[in-house]
């Protein structure tokens, strides 16, 4: 799908991590100016190592903790792409002071300097996780639940706020809920990585990879591509009912884990036939995880004309190659 968005100045918070430096690149394939901002707490420096000879491209190092870099972030911008938080439901369990500073004070520095500086429009990562304890199936924009962990509070509060600076002082927003994000650059190591890099290394290594659970548990697992897709249209849509509200991001299906498993398995299983035959364990449950997460899509193609490329097994065959190659 070609998105015409060209000679335009982004910000993209968090652009060193997996989700924000593929937007980057994104961007500056066309012709637009790009502002990276970034702590580097959880980017990563040779995610954008490509763009710093790139005199559209400009990094600055700063925190979404601080107004003072924020607002240096977004003087002159005419976009906001917020990508930076601090992600993973189990870490927000084990410290939820820290992602509530980083992921709501941070968010509403970001939308107070986007104010301030007179920025058009303000799209930022929301998160699946905000469908709590729902069980309905699929997820619909309108039905939610309580939050399950502190981590999905944070993400949930942003919209809230989002919402109120919408209606208070004009500022354009969109919200993206991401399910289950995948893709190159994503970071197979750390204690929270997401579980498609971390079961590649685990394969790719020999191990015998760890499931949570008995495998059972479904996701709505999303390729970068199709993200990278939702963020640009909500860049450059002009229909006024498509502002100001939130989306769901995904392929609009869902896997078991234990579908998951088998697909990584047959495609790193033709860079190393071994690892068809590894052993799967099986953990206990995560605290704070749902059991099933599905999207509809619906509202997202409806306004915003998003048309997702990659199912899972299609983004699998892309994402693999790259960590063949990479990791």
């Amino acid at each position: 799908m070609e998105i015409n968005i060209k000679n335009k100045k982004v910000l993209v918070t968090g652009g060193a991590g997996f989700i924000g430096s593929n937007l980057c690149e994104a961007l500056l394939e066309k012709q637009n100016k790009v502002v990276c901002f970034d702590n580097f707490a959880t980017g990563k420096r040779e995610n954008i190592s490509g763009f710093l000879n790139n005199g559209n491209f400009t990094l600055i190092e700063g925190d979404i903790r601080n107004l003072e870099d924020c607002l240096k972030a977004s003087q002159g911008v005419d976009y906001i792409l917020h990508q930076a938080a601090l992600g993973s439901v189990p870490r927000s369990i084990k410290d939820p002071i820290t992602s509530n500073d980083v992921n709501v004070s941070g968010f509403l520095n970001m939308l107070v300097a986007a104010r301030d500086n007179k920025v058009k429009r303000v799209v930022y990562a929301a998160s699946s996780s905000t469908y709590g304890d729902s069980e309905s199936i699929p997820k619909v924009e309108d039905i939610i639940g309580k939050p399950l962990s502190p981590y999905a509070i944070t993400k949930y509060v942003n919209e809230l706020y989002a919402d109120i600076f919408s209606k208070t002082y004009g500022l354009e927003t969109i919200g993206l809920r991401y399910f289950n994000v995948f893709g190159r650059k994503q970071d197979p190591n750390g204690a929270y990585a997401a579980v498609i890099p971390k079961f590649v290394s685990q394969l790719m290594a020999g191990d015998s990879p760890v499931i949570n659970g008995d495998g059972n548990y479904s996701r709505d697992f999303t390729y970068i591509d199709n993200v990278i897709q939702a963020n640009l249209l909500s860049l450059v849509t002009t229909n006024p009912k498509a502002i100001n509200t939130v989306y769901n991001v995904a392929f609009g299906d869902r896997n078991t884990l234990n579908d998951l498993m088998g697909y990584l398995k047959e495609n790193l299983s033709s860079f190393d036939p071994k690892i068809a035959s590894l052993a799967v364990v099986n953990g206990p449950n995560r605290v704070g995880d749902i059991p099933h997460s599905h999207a509809s899509v619906q509202k997202a193609k409806d306004l915003l004309k998003y048309n997702p490329q990659f199912s899972l097994q299609q983004g699998l065959k892309e994402a693999v190659k790259w960590y063949w190659e990479n990791l």
